[in-house]
């Protein structure tokens, strides 16, 4: 009975989205015009390929931004070595993520913008490319994609799978968990970051035996290296910051700059040569910070006009995608942003701990709290939460006190590195085990 129900909810969801999909097409001609979507290749967003499919078995990743797509990448790099008869194709929703993950990729993987959750995209998609089997990265539920996945006897698997409290309201409506249900049976293997999101999935009707534990991919971000252009830069960079004081505010949402730009002023009174990096979240946020400050007569050093930090300067803004990994590496210390407003969500502690950084960050951290209690069970030092009115205490401390900034760094690494251990040779072995093998029993593929 509730497998009939939510069929006959998805029915009523495919005519929706199918009804509505003039209007949805013209609403991402909008983005196009707005700049969101990327002005030569968004049809992609409607299923139209850009390449053609090779022959032979393909897995198709997918992660909707930045922060999701730098999970798949170990695994997709695991996947190459390990199989490289299998093509992959990788697939994200925003030009930001686009325009990363292009140059951390390893070059014989196929990139394309993922398809809308109409019908026609959907079919279009998965009828050209065909995938054995298909891997979503953390809260990626769409019915058309998972349903006619389903259809096409294509194994699915979502990986460090969460659902927010907000999220988890919206799928367990009455009249909405018959498809959600419907949807997650689907799965054949649910790799959640905590226990938490296990009981959420579990109370959402997930299968139980679909469920396993691997630990947080967000971890294994951390291992991914730089370019060697990226090192020529940060070694220019540390001559000009050498005997300064410095520390970082990193992915910075709209209305955090006010916070940590009177944290600057009131360190500035204690530390004439520090050095504030701010580095926003969104790189055009960052221009209208450095504007903002220029017209208060302060002095900004812009990294996208390849600003000196010339005497006098004491602000640098980072307004440039894929450089926050290269900015942890130069600075001792590392505030976490978007955690400082109530309603946000923070965003990724390993990578600056995985730098070396002492690591601070507000109080609204979202499901990022479960990373900041596992760091701080194996070392209270790792990570520091604050409020923003005592971030100035909390800084000053670690700039005048050397053991204590040691300490923080020390306890951070080591954190890192013990939670993320193993954590891809674990993904690729439950992918392995659960999928791989499941679509060739499903689907007749060479996939072994």
């Amino acid at each position: 009975m509730r497998r009939e129900r939510g069929e006959l909810i998805y029915k009523i969801y495919r005519a929706l989205t199918y009804g509505l999909s003039p209007l949805i097409h013209l609403h991402l001609r909008w983005r196009k015009f707005r700049g969101l979507e990327h002005p030569l290749r968004w049809r992609e967003r409607l299923g139209f390929p850009s390449f053609p499919r090779p022959p032979g078995p393909l897995l198709w990743f997918h992660a909707v931004s930045l922060g999701e797509g730098m999970c798949a990448i170990p695994v997709i790099k695991c996947c190459i070595e390990r199989r490289p008869d299998v093509t992959v194709l990788m697939t994200t929703t925003t030009t930001s993520a686009f325009e990363v993950i292009k140059h951390q990729l390893p070059n014989n993987v196929i990139y394309q913008f993922s398809p809308i959750d109409t019908p026609g995209a959907i079919d279009a998609f998965l009828c050209h490319w065909n995938p054995n089997a298909i891997i979503l990265i953390e809260s990626e539920l769409w019915p058309n994609l998972i349903i006619g996945a389903a259809k096409k006897r294509i194994a699915l698997a979502l990986l460090n799978a969460r659902m927010s409290a907000k999220s988890y309201d919206s799928w367990s409506q009455p009249f909405i968990i018959p498809l959600t249900s419907l949807m997650l049976s689907k799965f054949l293997l649910i790799l959640p970051l905590s226990t938490t999101q296990a009981i959420r999935f579990q109370l959402l009707q997930c299968p139980p035996f679909i469920i396993n534990f691997c630990g947080d991919l967000k971890y294994a971000v951390g291992n991914i290296e730089t370019a060697e252009g990226d090192q020529r830069a940060l070694e220019e960079l540390q001559v000009q910051l050498m005997n300064r004081k410095v520390w970082m505010a990193s992915s910075i949402h709209k209305g955090e700059e006010k916070v940590m730009l009177d944290v600057h002023k009131e360190l500035k009174q204690m530390h004439l040569d520090i050095i504030t990096i701010i580095v926003p979240r969104h790189p055009q946020h960052g221009e209208l910070i450095a504007l903002e400050l220029e017209n208060e007569g302060v002095r900004v050093a812009l990294r996208s006009r390849h600003d000196k930090l010339l005497p006098g300067t004491n602000i640098y803004v980072v307004d440039t995608l894929g450089e926050l990994k290269k900015f942890y590496r130069l600075t001792p210390i590392a505030v976490i942003g978007g955690s400082f407003l109530p309603g946000s969500a923070g965003h990724n502690i390993s990578e600056a701990a995985a730098a070396g950084c002492a690591v601070l960050t507000g109080p609204y951290i979202g499901h990022f709290s479960y990373m900041a209690i596992q760091m701080q069970r194996l070392n209270p030092l790792s990570v520091l939460q604050v409020s923003g009115h005592i971030l100035v205490e909390a800084l000053s401390n670690l700039l005048t006190d050397a053991k204590l900034l040691e300490a923080r760094q020390e306890a951070a690494k080591q954190a890192y590195h013990a939670l993320s251990h193993g954590i891809t040779e674990n993904v690729w072995s439950l992918l392995d085990l659960h999928i791989f093998r499941n679509a060739l029993a499903h689907r007749g593929s060479i996939i072994q």
